[in-house]
């Protein structure tokens, strides 16, 4: 069985992730065939669109191969290095397609599928998505991307899912743009059917069977997230939670007390680079020296370890605390990679 079947379907590209057992988790020949298909269509004039989903199970795609990159990491990373140079420059060619790409966020979809689903044009939530970039939970960031997308969003929501990495349902992806269309899970079919008829007018399908969204909750709290997570620092985000008091804020800094520290920090920085970085190339070079770097330091090896290897959930932090984490070790993380070990697009 191969973990992703490409396939041409008259006027149509076809991209299935097919690794179920593993919620179609990324690995690197995954995003290594993806991004040969994707060139080849590119310049084929024979095929007009691409539709981007998932064979068989419940996730879209649950993220990359963390087991994998958290053994490379703790080697000599060059496993992990690879992969990631390979996944961000599919996240790049997504990003650049002239062609429509249409994907079926219809699942789980956190780290990597939001890295392969938020390049689209169109981004379709049913009522089954579950969207998050959970990863200062093991001592990573929100990578493929997420400084650019998470930074775009409506006031600091960006912030505080890149911090927190609470998870949307499909009615809140659609509520802060990160899903252009909501269509309930039992007409997907007939809307790939159309789809396939004629990739151009893929809109004017979906708009045929989209429907009407659930309320989308984190709306109600906007108001807070937009107050509390605009501080410089994540200290100061910390301290506005503690001291405003209430249910919610109390929630989130309890949130925050679990994550790694150093991801907390890093992060918070990506977010706020990436709101002002020049053009996307730009936001993966950036995350790509720091990806290098945070999975050789301590705290990855560490959340691997809590949620993947014993699944004790209690990971122990290095540094424990966020003054710990000091700005020249941030610097470091951040600093350009050498040219020749540069990230570059395909």
């Amino acid at each position: 069985m191969t973990d992703v079947r490409i396939s041409t379907e008259g006027r149509l590209g076809r991209i299935r992730l097919n690794r179920p057992r593993a919620l179609h988790a990324l690995n690197t020949a995954m995003c290594a065939a993806m991004l040969d298909a994707l060139e080849a269509w590119r310049a084929d004039p024979a095929i007009e669109g691409v539709i981007l989903d998932h064979a068989e199970g419940r996730g879209f795609c649950a993220g990359g191969d963390i087991r994998m990159i958290g053994e490379s990491g703790a080697g000599d990373g060059a496993a992990a290095r690879d992969f990631f140079r390979i996944e961000y420059q599919l996240n790049h060619r997504l990003f650049t397609y002239a062609k429509p790409i249409v994907a079926f966020m219809d699942g789980v979809t956190m780290g990597g599928g939001v890295g392969i689903s938020q390049p689209a044009q169109l981004r379709i939530a049913t009522e089954n998505t579950k969207f998050a970039m959970p990863e200062t939970g093991i001592g990573l960031f929100p990578d493929v991307g997420g400084g650019w997308y998470l930074s775009r969003l409506p006031g600091h929501i960006g912030e505080y899912l890149a911090l927190t990495g609470a998870r949307l349902d499909g009615g809140e992806c659609l509520a802060v743009g990160l899903a252009t269309h909501f269509l309930p899970a039992e007409r997907l079919d007939h809307a790939k059917i159309a789809i396939q008829a004629d990739p151009v007018f893929a809109e004017d399908a979906l708009e045929a069977f989209s429907a009407p969204a659930p309320e989308a909750r984190i709306l109600s709290h906007r108001a807070e997230i937009d107050r509390l997570f605009a501080g410089d620092t994540v200290e100061d985000i910390v301290a506005a939670l503690a001291a405003d008091g209430g249910d919610w804020a109390i929630a989130q800094a309890a949130t925050l007390a679990t994550k790694s520290p150093q991801a907390l920090k890093v992060s918070l920085k990506l977010v706020r680079d990436g709101r002002y970085m020049p053009t996307f190339e730009d936001e993966m070079r950036q995350e790509y020296a720091v990806a290098t770097r945070v999975v050789q330091r301590p705290d990855f090896a560490e959340g691997v370890r809590a949620a993947i290897v014993d699944k004790d959930n209690a990971p122990r932090w290095h540094p424990a605390t966020l003054d710990g984490v000091t700005d020249h070790v941030i610097d470091q993380i951040f600093a350009p990679l050498p040219e020749a070990e540069a990230w570059a697009p395909a």
